[in-house]
């Protein structure tokens, strides 16, 4: 107690005469602050805990830098993403996310014709109805997994069409694009740009874009890159699975992109 109060009053009086008053050595006294922690070890130790409660609260799932802004937000002041890291290292607070299961989407696996890259990664469209992207994702519900077949129309960003089914049939496809155009109807010159999977390559599929005049454009095998923004979007409808929020299959079904007029 004597040792802390000394401490305590260090800027009010001088240490040689508390030390007179209490009657204590000065090498007890410093003695005394070797056994005390440092400043620096005080506020890691504050840190250690805001970092174990962040870690709690996203499930264990954040690494350095993501822990670095929130730990940064909190203190509402800059932390270095270092010492963040050396913290998380030493008391193994490190992200230890486990893969999650991974559902494929795209069979390009068939004998259904494939179509070349037109499209070509010229994600800039001018006007409405000029050049869609479809593909296929997935949300993983409480009752299980939850498939949607999008179309993006790329002047605005916008989802045109849209079916949701619990399997992957060719229908789920051709739902989405009758939503599409019976929204949108597209009178001019259009390019369609999927994925090269077999719901996109199927026979019917490709017919019902001829029969509209609709030129058809596929990703090169396995480069998504090819359809990115349609990629983005997909990430998009499942952000709530960043924090692991599982959503149910009447809580996607309940989602309606925005529409606005056709042009």
């Amino acid at each position: 107690m004597k040792y802390a109060w000394i401490e305590a009053n260090r800027s009010r009086f001088p240490t040689v005469m508390m030390c007179e008053l209490l009657s204590v050595s000065r090498s007890g006294l410093d003695a005394a602050r070797k056994r005390l922690p440092s400043k620096r070890a005080i506020d890691d130790a504050m840190l250690l805990n805001q970092i174990r409660q962040a870690q709690r609260h996203h499930r264990g799932r954040y690494g350095r830098r993501r822990m670095t802004a929130e730990i940064s937000a909190a203190r509402g002041r800059p932390v270095n993403h270092k010492r963040i890291a050396r913290v998380m290292r030493e008391h193994g607070l490190q992200s230890h996310r486990r893969r999650a299961f991974r559902v494929v989407t795209t069979d390009s696996k068939h004998d259904h014709p494939v179509a070349p890259n037109v499209l070509e990664r010229d994600f800039k469209a001018t006007a409405p109805n000029q050049k869609w992207l479809a593909d296929i994702t997935y949300v993983p519900t409480d009752e299980g997994w939850l498939y949607l077949a999008l179309v993006l129309d790329l002047f605005a960003r916008e989802l045109v069409g849209w079916a949701m089914s619990e399997t992957m049939p060719q229908e789920l496809t051709l739902c989405a694009l009758d939503v599409a155009l019976g929204l949108r109807d597209p009178q001019g010159a259009l390019i369609h740009h999927s994925d090269r999977g077999s719901q996109y390559a199927a026979k019917d599929y490709r017919a019902k874009l001829k029969a509209r005049g609709i030129q058809v454009s596929m990703s090169r095998k396995g480069d998504c890159w090819d359809n990115a923004p349609m990629e983005s979007v997909n990430g998009t409808l499942k952000v709530e699975c960043v924090n692991r929020v599982r959503m149910t299959s009447a809580s996607v079904r309940g989602f309606r992109p925005r529409r606005s007029p056709p042009p």
